[in-house]
């Protein structure tokens, strides 16, 4: 093979990134440690990474008016590619979620005669098959890897989709499990008492409030759970109060660097999701710092928890008595918190699977060549 084979990471966000987001944390993560990336597009953050190289997406006003009114697709990006792409090098370019992104992309390789001495990776982060534009059968022919977050999003996409010609790979989430992690029971009775949560068993619901993500169904549930158990609390968080609920403290939205001790001094999560959820962050936060879940059965979320080893799955979340009954046998003690590997859903182990990841492309590449 010759020439140099060079990583390109195209990010419609600035990396790094100001506010709290899923995948723009791992990559941050990912560049503050030993990382395989050489250059990275995107739209110019505040402050850099110093280990990788940058080529800005300079956007405007201008240019995205032009995007939306004549359709010039991605054209920022694509000047911020031509000042990297070298004929003699060989490029693996990663685009995480932007399907918009992989057509213009494609032209471009093309017109620059470099198509064959690239590879495209497509990071997905959301569960069933993306079934909008630009995300037509073609599609998969215009990448070289499609990577997603579970084995079973690999299956929909096989059972849904009937020409699949690109590579795929499973990359599990991962968190820093030494912030987010199980701590001793005296510091335990520490956080509660610092919390005013004293002798009380701990719920805890953490995501944005949309009715997707099943608030309301926890709501109703505990107001039943509550009739009979006045010893328990459910902290809300990611939402502030609308009204007063006997036995729910709704804490707003806190920072994420605080946020471990409060699932460090609680007991059990509660995972209410009503979509296809891609994976769960919060779920696997939660159960590193030593909740035991209870989860909807939807999208990723199974095979997160291991298919019910590593919690309760709710095989119908959208009725409410079984939350009901799920809160009740956890009360009961029917549930037992499991054990789970050191390095299960860590950032190091995220890290070591995308250079993996990264490798195999490299000797792919070389293959092709």
């Amino acid at each position: 093979m010759n020439g140099l084979t060079e990583v390109i990471l195209i990010s419609q966000v600035p990396l790094p990134f100001s506010k709290i987001g899923s995948w723009t944390t791992l990559y941050t993560n990912y560049f503050l440690n030993d990382h395989k990336i050489d250059y990275l597009i995107c739209p110019k953050p505040e402050k850099l990474y110093d280990n990788v190289n940058y080529s800005f997406a300079n956007i405007n006003f201008w240019q995205k008016f032009q995007n939306k009114v004549f359709k010039k697709q991605k054209t920022e990006y694509l000047k911020a590619l031509d000042k990297i792409i070298q004929p003699d090098n060989n490029y693996i370019i990663q685009i995480v979620d932007n399907y918009g992104m992989v057509k213009p992309l494609h032209r471009y390789l093309v017109s620059r005669g470099v198509i064959k001495k690239c590879y495209i990776q497509f990071f997905y982060h959301g569960f069933s098959p993306y079934d909008q534009l630009n995300s037509g059968p073609d599609f998969y022919e215009l990448i070289n890897e499609l990577i997603v977050l579970t084995q079973d999003s690999y299956k929909q996409f096989k059972n849904r989709i009937h020409v699949l010609p690109c590579h795929f790979s499973v990359l599990h989430n991962g968190i820093e499990t030494q912030k987010f992690k199980k701590v001793s029971i005296s510091d335990k009775e520490n956080l509660k008492q610092k919390f005013e949560l004293e002798n009380k068993k701990v719920f805890i619901w953490c995501s944005q409030e949309r009715p997707k993500k099943g608030l309301h169904i926890v709501l109703d549930a505990w107001k039943k759970v509550y009739e009979t158990e006045k010893n328990i609390i459910l902290l809300v968080i990611g939402t502030e109060k609308k009204h007063d609920i006997s036995g729910v403290r709704f804490l707003g939205r806190i920072p994420n660097d605080d946020l471990a001790q409060y699932y460090q001094a609680s007991d059990c999560y509660l995972f209410p999701t009503l979509w296809q959820e891609g994976f769960g962050l919060s779920l696997i936060e939660a159960l590193r710092c030593g909740n035991y879940c209870i989860a909807s059965a939807l999208g990723g979320v199974p095979e997160v928890l291991q298919y019910g080893k590593l919690g309760k799955l709710i095989e119908n979340p959208h009725f409410t008595s079984e939350w009901v009954n799920a809160i009740n046998d956890f009360l009961e003690g029917k549930f037992q918190n499991p054990e789970i590997e050191d390095d299960l859903y860590s950032i190091d182990l995220w890290r070591n699977n995308m250079n993996r990841i990264i490798d195999q492309a490299k000797l792919r590449l070389e293959t092709k060549l």
